[in-house]
């Protein structure tokens, strides 16, 4: 009777707004009280996920994306790409997509890019006579775009997860960060193609102006990014080349964008704002880690109750079909999107989800993909996307209007969600090409 009564408190407190971690936590204790298990279990898990070499990764990452945000970055990057795509017609939309989605790999955080860049592009879409549905769409729903490329932090923080789950027949799914960088990128680029397709289209029907292509602004764009162009293929190349790690390439770019932004630039102060920065991206950093440290132990518990395997007994006696149980995937996944915020997504519903779709043999690191998309697009969900409620503060806008210039672009954001999900080569291509192990 007790449990039962903490069980309703527990609802209760997480409707009143309760932090995450103390629900996830609670219910952990609970939940191996309930079955005479020593709740030094949580404490066991805890230790493991802090002995693991790839956890340093995150606050790494999450520190040179603050830094990045911070500096002027986000202005040299709107020039570079206004450089080479203002020629085409909607080549502005393209230059708000590619600006977004390379700062959002490196942020990880989708209200980050609509704060910093979003400010930025909206006035100048206006001014070259982009109507202001289409812009406030664009920029809302460029927001999340950009999490499946290195070094997205929702990409190591899912491997992380995955690799300590387990399959139902009891195997560890081999779910690397390696792969997971890799296997984004095609997928990463059918989304901004698909949707600066659609802005091109919308740029020649409003007949919008275009900027004649100038070698001498490309050159001056490139030499004032001079510093910062090189970053993706440091990243890439170095993980890729064998030059180092994934936990290395993290301590290689912080490092690399703390010199580049403070010393060479000159964009922040060493005393000022480097001592800020940290302190407001490690809060970040600190919510994830003490979310992923109660989730963990509350995922040792389901494994032992065999929850994900009673799960997929259930869903078999009514969905045989693979391709059904994706359709169901996806419908499931984009109301999460909506719920949640990514990062409590992935830490709280991928241990439950990756022993039921591995029986439906679905690949693990295809799954990641199709996962993170689907929560790329429940950031624009209404009635609650997270992406719909910043746009609207940042622009000043209702959010009913900020819904309103979204849908067009969730319907072209669910064509890409089908290819990605029903050609999982998509995703798989570049690992079995490359041998990413």
């Amino acid at each position: 009777m007790s449990t039962i009564l903490f069980g309703l408190l527990l609802i209760v407190l997480a409707f009143l707004g309760s932090p995450l971690f103390s629900i996830i936590g609670a219910i952990a204790l609970l939940a191996f009280t309930a079955v005479d298990i020593d709740t030094s279990a949580i404490i066991v898990e805890m230790y493991r996920l802090a002995s693991q070499p790839t956890l340093i990764a995150i606050p790494l990452f999450t520190f040179a994306g603050y830094i990045l945000a911070e500096s002027n970055t986000p202005k040299r990057l709107v020039a570079l790409s206004q450089a080479f795509f203002g020629w085409i017609q909607g080549g502005l939309a393209i230059v708000a997509l590619v600006s977004c989605a390379i700062f959002t790999a490196f942020t990880g955080a989708s209200g980050v890019t609509i704060i910093a860049l979003g400010g930025l592009l909206y006035p100048i879409l206006l001014k070259e006579g982009y109507n202001e549905k289409f812009s406030l769409g664009l920029l809302t729903t460029s927001g999340s775009l950009g999490l499946l490329f290195p070094p997205s932090l929702p990409l190591i923080l899912y491997s992380m997860v995955a690799s300590n789950s387990r399959t139902i027949g009891g195997m560890t799914p081999d779910v690397t960060i390696d792969k997971l960088f890799v296997a984004g990128i095609v997928p990463g680029i059918l989304l901004v193609t698909i949707l600066s397709i659609y802005s091109i289209r919308q740029g020649k029907r409003a007949k919008v102006q275009t900027i004649p292509f100038n070698w001498q602004r490309v050159k001056s764009a490139v030499k004032d990014a001079a510093w910062e162009i090189p970053l993706p293929f440091l990243i890439i190349g170095g993980i890729y080349g064998g030059f180092f790690t994934a936990t290395e390439a993290a301590a290689v770019t912080a490092f690399y964008v703390l010199i580049v932004e403070v010393f060479i630039y000159k964009d922040l102060k060493l005393f000022s704002d480097i001592p800020r920065i940290m302190q407001e991206s490690m809060v970040l950093v600190g919510a994830i880690l003490v979310i992923l440290g109660c989730a963990m132990g509350l995922t040792n518990y389901l494994i032992d109750e065999e929850v994900p395997m009673k799960l997929f007994a259930l869903i078999q006696q009514f969905i045989s079909s693979r391709v059904v149980f994706l359709i169901l995937l996806n419908i499931f996944l984009l109301i999460v999107g909506m719920m949640m915020d990514i990062f409590s997504a992935i830490i709280v519903v991928v241990p439950l989800i990756i022993p039921i779709a591995t029986a439906y043999e679905i690949n693990p690191v295809h799954l990641g993909i199709i996962f993170l998309t689907n929560l790329e697009i429940g950031y624009l969900t209404p009635p609650v996307g997270l992406n719909l409620f910043i746009s609207s503060f940042r622009f000043e806008k209702p959010v009913s209007q900020v819904v309103r210039a979204v849908l067009p672009y969730i319907g072209v954001l669910l064509i890409a969600l089908i290819l990605i999900t029903y050609i999982p080569e998509l995703s798989l291509f570049m690992v079995d090409f490359f041998g990413v192990k």
